[in-house]
């Protein structure tokens, strides 16, 4: 039966690049996640009769939402909702789902690679039907109408049962539930050269995944195990959990800490690798051997033509402002399209649509290409192995040949957390006022060529948008400040930091960095306005 309940706004349901990212605490209270998912109905103009796929990584509260969201999509008249089993699907898979089904949208509960619980975070991201994210434009419309919202409409029935595979009713909408590892697996199988990756992996070729506790656990255990021949046992903690096992669900140095040990112990397998919550982040280890994601990403678009998918040529590359400069020297030496973007997904897929590149990358662990519309874990993990069943070479003599062909990017992120968003701002805004200054002066071993606001102009849409600000240094030397709108406690302060280097590629990264890191903070005045003398964390 459909009822109409009548509601209060909350006022803290503003986007960030891909949806709203909160405590699970305060989108378990009263209407909450109603008012948002109403407003994106809404703003849309009503969803009678369309197409949308759902589903999530899992995590603490997806159950719940996810029947909240499939009453209301019924009571709005949705005509049909694709859903993967049991509320699961990764984010690049409801890309592709998506895309094939020619949905109208979607919309995937994931807070990417926070933790989950009771205490950790939830979120809802949504996709246009391009399979990508919404354009600032249409998410300050639903922002808006958050703030004014008085009611939503749902149906008083049953929860669903999204056990079983099949079609199934409620209401007059039309629910599908789907394996939603199959279509993944399908598609992959049409880019990468699966028997190359089979014939490695029965030469001995020894692997680890770690899914982390999260989403791709199943699916990583369906490709590699099962489809390529992996060990029994490659994919670690491959069972989703609501709090992921009390794993903090980030692929990187910090949070992947049982992978990192595995790959730096004596016994080191081959290769490893992990992804994130949602499937859309990735990490590259070799044997005591780290792999950046701007080095990463790089080297993929460099190898381009080991991949069926792309032996005919990719259009060009794109990268986040703050990855570093590494697949600059790519695309100028292949002579393909080069872009710097700000940080969003919704940038790339612009410059994807419009056929201007093929592959793209952020440096907070995420390259994706142009097969869907989003960041893509397992394919640059299986891209990866593509390079080195062609090559016959080992992850750290890919990436040594790639820098002594191009040079070294020396590369870190400083995280400041937790700082008071009020301050935050002031501390960005103060130092935008003086980067004009800053032109010519040394500090220390490093002299400022140029500091401005990182603007971006869309050759697509025409619009513009600032994201951060750089300063440049006559040595090829650049520092990145950006605040990040991923957490959920305070601000984060990211500091990028970036010296290139064309003999030396064995330096400590830390020590050859923290000069800069020096500067980063002087010329910030980070520590005489946040009280922090180091970062939180280190990537």
């Amino acid at each position: 039966m459909l009822k109409i309940v009548r509601t209060t706004p909350y006022t803290d349901q503003k986007m960030g690049t891909a949806g709203i990212r909160k405590k699970s605490t305060v989108v378990e209270q009263p209407n909450y996640i109603e008012n948002f998912v109403q407003s994106i109905f809404n703003v849309l103009g009503g969803v009678e009769g369309q197409t949308f796929v759902l589903g999530g990584d899992g995590r603490y509260y997806n159950k719940i939402a996810i029947q909240k969201i499939l009453k209301m999509a019924a009571a709005n008249g949705m005509k049909k909702i694709i859903v993967g089993q049991n509320g699961f699907i990764s984010t690049p898979t409801s890309s592709r789902v998506l895309l094939d089904n020619h949905a109208d949208g979607g919309l995937v509960l994931t807070a990417s690679h926070n933790p989950g619980g009771p205490k950790g975070d939830f979120g809802i991201k949504y996709a246009t039907k391009t399979g990508g994210q919404c354009s600032s434009a249409v998410s300050d419309k639903i922002y808006a109408e958050t703030k004014q919202i008085s009611e939503y409409k749902t149906l008083d029935a049953p929860d669903v049962d999204l056990s079983k595979i099949g079609v199934q009713k409620l209401g007059n909408m039309e629910i599908e539930v789907i394996d939603s590892v199959t279509p993944y697996v399908e598609m992959m199988r049409g880019i990468f050269d699966f028997e190359a990756i089979r014939k490695l992996f029965a030469g001995g070729f020894r692997f680890v995944f770690d899914a982390m506790n999260a989403v791709t656990g199943p699916y990583a255990q369906r490709i590699f195990e099962q489809e390529l021949g992996a060990a029994k046992g490659s994919v670690l903690n491959a069972v989703p959990m609501e709090d992921f096992g009390g794993l903090h669900p980030d692929p990187n140095l910090i949070y992947a800490k049982e992978l990192v040990d595995i790959m730096y112990s004596d016994n080191a397998p081959d290769m490893g690798a992990a992804n994130d919550g949602d499937g859309d982040r990735n990490m590259i280890l070799g044997k005591k051997f780290f792999v950046t994601p701007s080095d990463s990403l790089a080297i993929l678009t460099d190898n381009y033509k080991y991949i069926p998918a792309y032996k005919n040529g990719i259009y060009g590359v794109a990268k986040s402002a703050a990855t570093s400069t590494a697949v600059g020297r790519v695309a100028e030496a292949l002579n393909i399209g080069y872009y710097e973007v700000p940080t969003g997904w919704k940038y790339f897929c612009n410059l994807m649509d419009s056929k201007r590149i093929t592959f793209c990358g952020e440096e907070s662990f995420g390259t994706g290409s142009s097969h869907i519309r989003e960041k893509d874990g397992i394919w640059a993990i299986l891209f990866w192995l593509n390079i080195i069943a062609a090559t016959g070479k080992s992850v750290e003599e890919i990436t040594r040949e790639h820098w002594a062909k191009y040079g070294r990017s020396y590369y870190m992120r400083n995280d400041y957390d937790g700082i008071d968003v009020d301050l935050a701002n002031k501390l960005m805004a103060d130092l935008e006022a003086r980067l004009p200054s800053l032109k010519g002066k040394t500090f220390g071993q490093f002299t400022v060529s140029e500091a401005r606001p990182f603007i971006y102009n869309d050759p697509v849409d025409g619009s513009s948008t600032q994201n951060g600000l750089v300063v440049y240094f006559t040595d090829k030397s650049r520092i990145v400040y950006r605040l990040s709108g991923t957490g959920t406690n305070g601000a984060t302060l990211r500091v990028y930091l970036e010296r290139f280097e064309t003999n030396d590629f064995d330096k400590n990264m830390q020590k050859f960095l923290e000069p800069l890191a020096d500067v980063s903070r002087q010329i910030g005045e980070i520590v005489e306005r946040t009280g922090k003398a180091k970062a939180d964390v280190l990537t």
